[in-house]
């Protein structure tokens, strides 16, 4: 019995080694690092949101009073040679208005409506924008929400920021690497963060109907920002 059990347990011992996992490899040597870089570029696009708002007794007069100002201002943007495709409707509402109600109301009075159809309007020529609120204000619009530069082509301009984040994470990486004493080796790693939108202007003119000369409008320039994360081989070799 005894000599038929010592094969068995030699071979299950066998086994048990073979079934235990390799040890973990260690990772090579290597710094981390994250490298920033901006680049600053003038927008070459421009949103401009506008709209009507009428009131009135009641909400066919209303309606009726804001479709024939809203008409004027689109025919007004047809003249001053924007093309239709750059000028959507954004928002149209009818709501009824209220008078303030007393300790005595049970309910709230509709004293009238108001009608609101807004657009948002794309400049393809950054130098118009301040002529286009001219021409809108002309026309009877009685809002000018907000404008928003943008810069259609970000990617392409971000391009020579990439560059220079890489040559930041590498400059970072070979100060590591003298203080540490080793040698920098090639790049094993490289990664982007999302780069940053570029930032929104937005302005809000009140009583745009009262402007007696084109509002003056300034788009500067956008910074654009990239963050990427290099890791770098330490040499082991000469």
């Amino acid at each position: 019995m005894t000599k038929h059990l010592l094969p068995l347990a030699a071979l299950l011992a066998t086994l048990a080694i073979a079934a235990q996992p390799a040890a973990a490899e260690s990772p090579p040597p290597a710094i981390s690092v994250s490298g920033e870089a901006n680049v600053s570029v003038a927008p070459d696009l421009a949103q401009v949101e506008s709209g009507v708002t009428s009131e009135a007794k009641t909400a066919r007069e209303a309606s009726e009073a804001n479709n024939a100002t809203m008409g004027k201002v689109l025919r007004a943007l047809k003249g001053a040679g924007i093309d239709e495709k750059d000028y959507q409707t954004s928002r149209l509402s009818l709501q009824p208005q209220y008078a303030a109600t007393g300790p005595n109301r049970s309910a709230p009075q509709i004293t009238g409506y108001r009608a609101s159809n807004r657009v948002i309007i794309k400049v393809r020529d950054i130098a118009k924008v301040a002529s286009v609120i001219d021409t809108l204000v002309g026309a009877g619009a009685n809002e000018i929400g907000g404008i928003n530069f943008i810069v259609t082509q970000a990617s392409k301009a971000l391009d020579e920021a990439r560059t220079k984040a890489v040559a930041d994470a590498r400059r970072k990486a070979e100060i590591y690497a003298r203080a540490a004493g080793v040698t920098l080796g090639q790049p094993i790693g490289i990664s982007e963060e999302g780069a940053s939108s570029p930032p929104v202007f937005r302005g809000k003119m009140a009583a745009p109907m009262a402007m007696a000369a084109p509002a003056p409008v300034a788009p500067g320039e956008e910074l654009l920002s990239i963050t990427v994360h290099v890791t770098w081989a330490i040499k082991t070799g000469p």
